[in-house]
């Protein structure tokens, strides 16, 4: 009697290690093939859903958490041309909500490196942000603070961005490919000769300064024409995929996808003949068709498209050869590094919102223009300015209050001296637009201060009307910084220096001015959006970026 539960028990231990055992088993097929069929990385998230995936770290989820809430100020525009017709928020009234810095000179008694305390003295603590050295902002702890309207916590200027483009040139990220193809030598055999192109100051064709390296820009240019092949998803449904927005602040990544689908040089219908994997979805239509409005809530927007990713990854072998090296997107709007961050992190991202403190990896992800355009039948309406010898306006501003820098900006000079126009957002109507463009087609500098993000449409706006740009955005990287040379056609202001702005602009003498500005009427060509693409034009000058960073890239098989 007592033989026969012990026999129970032996046979309950071995059914035990069997059911362990096939579910061990169980597990490790259905991650052997979801290796295979699914995106490079996620894998193991699709076993345990709601977890957060391997590339994912606590500090990301903190980052969400404050994007969420930044929801509450971004207008819909982003960062708008503040007189040609914002369309206003899609949250509500920002100003309302807003946190409204004071700049003060720095007591003697304050020390910029103390902790943020309680000195207002009625229960709100006061935080000190450092501008220079003898300028400070104070802002009142009484409302939580977005990212969007603080200055950053960490700076880069250009030439630390400067090293680190060398050093990611030297030592790619990319993963190697998991298989061969005949199209990695192409790009390889590319890489080469650009790399050996003989050197020269002059070109015929092209005004050497605004190049980095004219020579190998050259060559790149010559084997991209004769080389690049494109393959373009048919996957998504419009308006999100394949429906380009060709007018107004976010163009650019419509125009390209205008330009690019309907190409026949660059496009192939066969995918094993391509070199390079375009997704042509719009960050605008995702965020106009999917966000919930006054959901603060962008999570349905990345989970989209990180479901398109895996569809691609699924039914297509070329994503998980390289784990999306070879694939790149374009999109200009503010959300687009967040819409695709993780799932689409080894891509090659073209994007306006170019933060190297955000996710912008210099090296591989290309800067993209953020150009407003006006006119979709005449994306070149109005183009030109005044001789440098007629332009009698010193700077010139106009815009609204987005984000903290622009309060700085019209703390110091706003009505604060004639030469320098720098003004909030001008009244609306057609002669207040007129207004807008003459002052910038009469002026010798105009200023480009970041909004919420680092990105402006100025920059572009400025080239486009032959005026010099003054970039004041830190952590900004300047479009196609991987080969213009933007010190020849622009100033650079760090976000500190505000207050000596006009000492900085008249520093620079006349006859330097006048190379500035000749090289903004030499470099414009590069960034017009033309009906019908035109050799080095914008079009031409995003897919080179693209090609040539993915040859500095590529790692053999």
């Amino acid at each position: 009697m007592k033989k026969y539960p012990i026999q129970l028990q032996f046979v309950h231990r071995i059914e035990k290690r069997r059911w362990i055992l096939m579910v061990v088993l169980v597990a490790t097929i259905h991650l052997f093939c979801q290796t295979i069929m699914l995106p490079y990385g996620i894998a193991l998230q699709s076993m345990l859903p709601g977890q957060l995936s391997n590339s994912e770290t606590l500090e990301d989820e903190f980052q969400e958490q404050n994007l969420e809430f930044v929801d509450n100020f971004v207008e819909e525009d982003g960062e708008t041309t503040n007189n040609l017709g914002d369309e206003g928020s899609i949250i509500g009234n920002v100003s309302n909500k807003e946190v409204k810095p004071k700049i003060a000179k720095v007591d003697s008694v304050i020390s910029l490196n103390e902790p943020v305390g309680n000195r207002s003295g009625n229960g709100l603590g006061v935080r000190i942000l450092p501008i220079n050295e003898k300028y400070a902002l104070f802002q009142s702890d009484g409302v939580k603070r977005m990212r969007c309207l603080m200055p950053p916590k960490s700076v880069m200027y250009i030439d630390q961005m400067n090293i680190l483009l060398a050093r990611n040139r030297r030592s790619s990220r990319a993963m190697r490919p998991r298989w061969y193809s005949p199209r990695d030598q192409d790009v390889l055999a590319s890489k080469v000769e650009i790399t050996k192109a003989p050197s020269r100051l002059t070109d015929n064709e092209l005004y050497a300064p605004v190049f980095r390296n004219i020579s190998m820009f050259k060559r790149s240019y010559e084997l991209m024409e004769r080389t690049l092949k494109v393959y373009v998803y048919k996957e998504g449904e419009k308006p999100i995929f394949h429906q380009p927005i060709l007018k107004g602040l976010y163009a650019s990544e419509g125009w390209f996808m205008k330009l690019m689908e309907g190409n026949k040089r660059f496009v192939v219908k066969d995918p094993r003949k391509a070199h390079l994997f375009y997704m042509p979805f719009s960050a605008r239509m995702l965020e106009h068709t999917l966000y919930v409005r006054n959901s603060h809530n962008r999570t349905n927007l990345r989970q989209f498209m990180k479901i398109y990713a895996e569809k691609i990854a699924s039914k297509y072998p070329f994503w998980n050869r390289t784990g999306g090296a070879d694939h790149f997107l374009v999109a200009c709007h503010d959300w687009a590094p967040y819409e695709t961050r993780h799932h689409m992190e080894h891509c090659i991202k073209a994007l306006c919102n170019a933060d190297v403190t955000a996710g912008f990896k210099i090296g591989r992800d290309v800067s993209l223009p953020e150009c407003y355009v006006r006119s979709a039948r005449n994306p070149l309406r109005d183009l030109g300015g005044k001789p440098a010898s007629e332009r009698n306006i010193l700077a010139f501003y106009a815009g609204s209050i987005h984000g903290y820098l622009r309060k700085i900006l019209l703390e110091y000079w706003n009505n604060k001296d004639a030469n320098m126009k720098i003004f909030g957002r001008m009244p609306p109507g057609v002669a207040s637009k007129m207004n807008y463009i003459e002052h910038m087609k009469s002026s010798k500098f105009c200023i480009c201060p970041k909004g919420y993000e680092v990105n402006s449409p100025r920059v572009v706006e400025a080239i486009f009307y032959e005026c010099v740009p003054v970039i004041i955005s830190d952590n900004f990287v300047p479009p196609f910084f991987e080969v213009l040379n933007w010190d020849s056609f622009s100033v650079v202001v760090a976000e500190k220096d505000i207050p000596e702005l006009k000492n900085i602009l008249e520093g620079i003498s006349e006859e330097k001015y006048r190379e500035l500005q000749y090289g903004v009427k030499k470099v414009q060509r590069h960034f017009l959006w033309n009906v019908k693409d035109v050799k080095y034009d914008l079009f031409h000058m995003i897919l080179h970026s693209i090609w040539y960073n993915r040859v500095f890239q590529i790692k053999p098989r």
